[in-house]
Parts: C-alpha cells; sequence; structure tokens
C-alpha cells in the first residue's frame, strides 16, 4: 500500500508554498483537493486550492456517506466547513499523495486510511513572522479582512497547540526559516519513507 503524504502549518507558515514546491519536484505524488464552505479568494481557483460547495452541497455529501471528515470554523463571517470526500481521489493502491489540512483532520484521516499510510509533514515558522506574512497577503486582497486575520491567528494557536501535537504523534517539524533547507529536508523524508514501502 502506498503513503498519504499530509502537510499541516498554521496560518502564512509557508505551507501552500511548500506544497507546491513539493510538486515541482516531479516525485510522482498525486494531489488531493479537500472541499470548503468558505468563499474563494482572489486568485484562487476552483478545483485548485480547493472545491467550493455550499453548506448545502456539503448536508446532501454527509447524507450519502461521503464525507470522510469535516471541520466547522466560526469566523466573522459566519460558519465556514471545511472537508474531504471520499469521491475517488485516493486510492491508496494505485499511488502516493499529497495534501493539505490540519492536525484535527489530520487526525480523522489517519484512523480513516490507518496510521501506517498517512505521513505528517507539520511546518513551522515562528509566530512573528507569520503574522507579518499574513499581513502581507491581506494587504493584497481586494478587501482585506483583517479582523478574520486576527481571529485566525489567535485560533491557531488553539488548534495547534502543543497538546494536539502529541495527540496526534507528531513529533518532527520542518523549520521553514529558509525554504530551500526546508524543502530539502522534506523532500528526503518522503523520498525515505517510499523506499520503505
Amino acid at each position: 500500500m502506498s503513503k498519504l503524504f499530509i502537510v499541516m502549518g498554521k496560518s502564512a507558515s509557508g505551507k501552500d508554498t511548500i506544497y507546491k514546491r513539493i510538486l515541482e519536484c516531479n516525485l510522482g505524488l498525486k494531489t488531493v483537493v479537500t472541499y470548503t464552505t468558505r468563499p474563494i479568494r482572489e486568485g484562487e481557483q476552483e478545483g485548485r486550492e480547493y472545491f467550493f460547495r455550499t453548506k448545502e452541497q456539503l448536508d446532501l455529501l454527509e447524507q450519502s456517506g461521503k464525507v470522510i471528515e469535516s471541520s466547522c470554523y466560526y469566523t466573522i463571517d459566519g460558519p465556514w466547513y471545511y472537508f474531504t470526500a471520499d469521491d475517488g481521489q485516493i486510492n491508496l493502491a494505485t499511488g502516493d499523495y499529497l495534501m493539505i489540512t490540519t492536525v484535527e483532520r489530520y487526525q480523522k484521516m489517519r484512523s480513516y486510511y490507518g496510521e501506517e499510510h498517512v505521513f505528517p509533514i507539520y511546518i513551522e515558522v515562528e509566530d512573528g513572522l507569520r503574522l507579518e506574512r499574513a499581513l502581507q497577503r491581506e494587504r493584497e486582497q481586494k478587501q482585506p479582512n483583517y479582523e478574520e486575520l486576527c481571529r485566525r491567528f489567535l485560533a491557531d494557536c488553539k488548534d495547534f497547540s502543543e497538546e494536539n501535537l502529541k495527540a496526534a504523534m507528531i513529533e518532527k517539524r520542518y523549520q521553514n526559516i529558509q525554504m530551500d533547507i526546508c524543502l530539502k529536508e522534506i523532500i528526503d523524508d518522503i523520498q525515505r519513507e517510499r523506499s520503505m514501502l
């Protein structure tokens, strides 16, 4: 059986960039696009960052037993759901996969597919630097939402607490101080894990 490599990290930790850089390394990893009910952001595309769905569409998927895991975040714009659907994207008999998610959702994926098939890639960045990056990214939006940025930043402290990381059995942290060094360490670990299959 193959591996599902899951990239995680607090907001503005660089996880999206690292995810893209891993794919650029042509390791033959298949991608998994998850779902969300939040509004699409400027620069995003349907089916690339997420599949954007309504809450009613999520409810229908849940009723048909197609939702592997889901999480709800109560934002200043109302509840936003993020979820993974059993939609045929993941087949561990046919290859290795790469996706982005949270610690809580990683645990659910590990329970669903088996811990021996799910490998965590937890990206870490000093909080002050993360906040600078988050502010810069928000300034680039047509309608910056600084209140939501602050809510997300503070929520990360709870979501990625040491207690939660320990409960998820995530021990290794990839320090994203210098992107190329961090990326090389991740690629080396992915290749090592795949060679063990």
